[in-house]
């Protein structure tokens, strides 16, 4: 399949206007436009392609979720073109808003960077990184009535959801990766897939007051990775870091737009019951933390939680140029109980 049909067409530059643009309407309710697109999706590939792409909802490889380059269970978008293409990203983006969506081909994209850019016999570089390297799994029988889920996986991405009766019951773990963090090809060229994310956090550091500063700032030094990153559950411990109760009218302002930033990828219903959750919960509850260097291209993570989910976003590899955050329900992902 040629590579085009993931990579962005006119760059990866070109990729980020279209983060601009306009959000779309979803569907009334989006666990049934998943179940319409994951039956049609299944309808469209051929009977090897379905048995590649199918499991038991109760299959443990449901929970076998990583963001590194690994073999992979299910079929990879690689395997499609034309009308079996279409069907799958048709599916995609039922598990994303337009934001979203254009957020996971960025990502996809950069595979076509590190093909160009790291050493390397050609052919290797080629199976290693690959914008079309992305797997789509569905578990158990796609339906309006009855429970099942599907996944799309691969380097640096990661969308699992559960649906029931029509209802996304979990959306999580989600991950959300970017290698290079940042790509300066001069002048008005730079490109930051998550930058927002990374530039956001970081303001909310530098209007620490020096008593904020002992709260907030956790440690000197960052974690090299998220924690937990192939664990079914979340790794948490007891909130560190300011309270967004303690913070200023600034600071509070920022806590949220950085919310909004990971909450926009998502479908409108599925990111208004995320919304309502965290709020119920109590958005005063929520502490901020960050470890590591305070300044851009300096190792750094920072950790957002309430009583409902945590943020982890670590910068710490390739001279601080390689990013992993992900959001995870401390509720438990997969629609399974925290243990």
């Amino acid at each position: 399949m040629d590579v085009r049909k993931f990579a962005l067409t006119l760059s990866v530059a070109g990729a980020m206007a279209a983060l601009l643009t306009a959000q779309t309407p979803q569907p009334p309710t989006t666990g049934v436009g998943m179940a319409e697109a994951a039956k049609s999706f299944l309808t469209a590939i051929t009977p090897d392609q379905r048995q590649a792409a199918s499991f038991k909802y109760d299959d443990p490889e449901r929970l076998n979720w990583h963001f590194i380059p690994r073999e992979r269970k299910g079929l990879p978008l690689k395997a499609l073109e034309g009308p079996t293409l279409h069907a799958a990203m048709k599916l995609i983006r039922t598990g994303l808003s337009d934001a979203g969506y254009d957020q996971a081909l960025n990502v996809m994209s950069l595979e076509e960077v590190l093909y160009l850019i790291e050493p390397g016999e050609r052919a290797a570089r080629r199976e290693r990184r690959d914008p079309s390297k992305y797997y789509l799994s569905i578990f158990g029988t796609p339906a309006e009535i009855g429970l099942w889920g599907w996944r799309l996986e691969g380097h640096h991405l990661c969308l699992n959801f559960s649906i029931k009766d029509g209802k996304v019951i979990s959306s999580t773990p989600e991950f959300f990766g970017a290698n290079p963090g940042t790509i300066d090809a001069g002048k008005g060229r730079e490109i930051r897939v998550l930058g927002p994310e990374e530039d956001i956090a970081r303001q909310i550091l530098k209007l620490c007051t020096p008593e904020q500063q002992a709260i907030c700032w956790v440690s000197k030094e960052a974690p090299g990775e998220v924690p937990g990153p192939n664990l079914p559950q979340p790794v948490v411990g007891e909130p560190v870091g300011l309270p967004v109760g303690k913070m200023s009218a600034d600071q509070k302002q920022l806590i949220q737009d950085l919310l909004n930033e990971y909450l926009k990828n998502l479908p409108a219903d599925v990111e208004k019951e995320r919304r309502d959750m965290l709020k119920a919960a109590g958005v005063d509850k929520i502490t901020f933390a960050w470890f590591g260097q305070p300044d851009l291209h300096e190792a750094h993570h920072y950790r957002v939680q309430g009583p409902t989910f945590v943020i982890e976003y670590n910068n710490t590899q390739n001279n601080a140029n390689h990013v992993h955050s992900m959001w995870r329900n401390l509720a438990g992902d997969f629609a399974l109980p925290a243990k």
